[in-house]
């Protein structure tokens, strides 16, 4: 039986009240009781109660049940994740049945046995527990565009790489695993990470974010672990560290392979013992955080040279997702650069844009050195900068020097872009495809299924 729900009893009788407060504070660790069901607003607002325990009737002499209906309805409607269960004497066993119809988890008759109520509220909390998991996805399903920038249908990919990595979120984001992120800048390793998040069930919790490139050495402990008033000269006031702002939510750990060992050494410690200090105190203040972490170095070679803790790595990368460049994607440029487009067209007012044929090959044809973060930002212009309805090839902005070529390109992957831009070319003839590549029909297929196209 978990201790850590939070449960409100309503009751106009005293007596009532204090037998169910004692028995159920040696079970729960929040217990609140309240004898006037108008107040039940103010505490349903500062508690948020798992469960409602809730009594019939209020007023002496009225035993209609009508009050008990009345504050479950009230209760279902303002908090529609907490659980009811009636509280009723003997002869409205009639009503409570009512009020399960009307949304209650069940009814206790009073006198009850402690047995008996504790297993009832155990029931519904665990029923709780199973529609907040629900709630929760469904939320995430809901949010994730207004948060990221994505919706369900954007984590499709024609690219196969791709398609394992967002197969991978979809199976680690139901779970507390430690997730490692790895990829070159720009790839979109943070917009990942929030998806993680928002697809698991932390999503109504936070999530930080710690650039741990960008901070300061110095004020490593202050910032991740916190500090107590006058710990260091600008201390003053007591602050809690990033750890714990993300309690029972994520935490994401940004260019993780930049720390020096020494830090690596606390960041350790804090992930093995789920405890932090602040700076300034001797006291241990537990923290449940799901650990997500990225960075672009190549951390197994860096273990080798004695650069990073294999401890660490060990910690960190219960899944380790590596995130293709762009360039190793082409096949999701177009999706990539229409979803941009659409973007930045609301923004900018120009809702008539769209790409000429050229531009679309131009932007293939480009080896993207930025990744993603280079095409959104280079979209962005082109809206900007353009006065027509149409982007053109011209109207990109993108340097030669880094068009595919066979400098830039192996030969694998060379002839996967000619066989995607015929495709393209004749919408997808495959006659008219292996014609101008020189193939057979036969022959293009096997290339086909060799590239997974």
């Amino acid at each position: 039986m978990e201790t850590s729900h939070c449960i409100l009893i309503v009751d106009d009788d005293e007596d009532i009240l204090t037998s169910a407060r004692l028995l159920l504070k040696q079970h729960y660790s929040k217990v609140h009781s309240i004898s006037d069901p108008q107040t039940l607003n103010h505490n349903l607002a500062k508690f948020h109660p798992d469960l409602v325990l809730l009594d019939m009737n209020f007023r002496k002499g009225v035993n209609d049940g009508r009050e008990g209906l009345y504050w479950l309805n009230h209760i279902k409607e303002v908090s529609p994740a907490t659980q009811v269960i009636m509280m009723t004497a003997y002869g409205e066993v009639e009503l409570a049945v009512a009020a399960i119809k009307k949304g209650a988890y069940d009814f206790v008759l009073k006198p009850w046995t402690n047995e008996k109520l504790l297993l009832t509220i155990d029931n519904a909390l665990k029923l709780g527990r199973e529609k907040k998991k629900v709630e929760q996805l469904e939320y995430a399903k809901a949010s994730l565009e207004d948060s990221i920038g994505l919706k369900d249908e954007d984590f499709v990919s024609k690219s196969p790489a791709m398609k394992k990595v967002l197969e991978t979120i979809r199976k680690v984001s139901a779970t507390d695993a430690n997730v490692l992120l790895l990829g070159e800048n720009g790839t979109g390793k943070s917009v990942l990470a929030m998806a993680i998040h928002r697809l698991s069930p932390r999503l109504k919790n936070s999530f930080i974010t710690v650039d741990l490139g960008a901070l300061n050495e110095n004020l490593f402990e202050s910032e991740l672990f916190g500090h107590k008033k006058g710990a260091f000269t600008d201390a003053h006031s007591d602050k809690p560290g990033r750890f714990e702002v993300a309690h029972e939510g994520t935490i994401f750990l940004d260019e993780i392979g930049n720390l020096t060992l020494p830090l690596q050494a606390k960041m350790l410690t804090a992930i093995q013992n789920r405890k932090v200090t602040r700076l300034g105190e001797n006291r241990e203040r537990p923290v449940d955080v799901r650990l997500i972490s990225a960075t672009n170095m190549p951390v197994r070679k860096m273990v080798e040279e004695g650069n990073f803790r294999q401890d660490l790595l060990y910690r960190i990368n219960t899944v380790e997702i590596e995130v293709p460049p762009l360039r190793e994607r082409r096949e999701d440029i177009p999706i990539l650069a229409k979803r941009f487009l659409d973007r930045f067209s609301k923004k900018y007012q120009k809702p008539r844009l769209h790409f000429s044929e050229e531009a679309i090959d131009r932007l293939c044809e480009y080896h993207w050195p930025g990744n993603i973060r280079e095409l959104e930002h280079t979209i962005e212009r082109a809206v900007i900068m353009n006065d027509g309805n149409q982007i053109h090839h011209f109207g990109l902005e993108l340097s030669e020097n880094h068009s595919i070529s066979p400098n830039n390109l192996n030969l694998e992957e060379m002839e996967k872009h000619l066989i995607v831009k015929a495709l393209e070319k004749f919408k997808g003839n495959i006659s008219r495809a292996a014609n101008e590549l020189g193939l057979t029909r036969a022959a293009l297929y096997r290339r086909m299924e060799k590239h997974d196209l």
